[in-house]
């Protein structure tokens, strides 16, 4: 059996909104955005590259706006691998992106935590390069 993830739902309190940040902050790709009824769409947004793309869901109702920002209990939800730290955390600053904390060097890589605007928290990170001699 071969499986992914292909979308995770990120409840949002506008899709216009989200798909601003998404798109001209992080510089993901607008996957698509179909109407589905007069006040719901079908958001799919997902990092230039590919990988698992976000479903951006407009909340609806009070348990659902409860939510936005908080999904997972105040923890960093998104995890934004990057090849180069530097000069993604340079853009992301340059376009307004807010970020909680410092990059730090950790044994895992270089990270930084972020908040979107809606106060979902993320890591940029940069993966560390595996020491050790190079593979023959």
């Amino acid at each position: 059996m071969s499986a992914r993830i292909a979308l995770v739902t990120l409840v949002v309190p506008d899709y216009d909104a989200a798909i601003a940040f998404y798109r001209d902050a992080l510089g993901f790709d607008l996957l698509e955005d179909t109407p589905l009824g007069p006040t719901k769409r079908w958001v799919r947004v997902a990092p230039r590259g590919g990988g698992t793309a976000l479903l951006l869901a407009q909340a609806d109702g009070a348990g659902q706006h409860a939510a936005i920002g908080n999904q997972t209990g105040g923890r960093v939800a998104f995890f934004l691998e990057t090849d180069d730290f530097e000069r993604d955390h340079e853009r992301f600053r340059r376009a307004g992106v807010r970020f909680a904390e410092q990059p730090r060097r950790e044994p895992y890589g270089t990270v930084a935590v972020f908040t979107d605007p809606f106060g979902n928290r993320w890591d940029l990170i940069e993966p560390a390069r595996p020491s050790g001699p190079a593979p023959t």
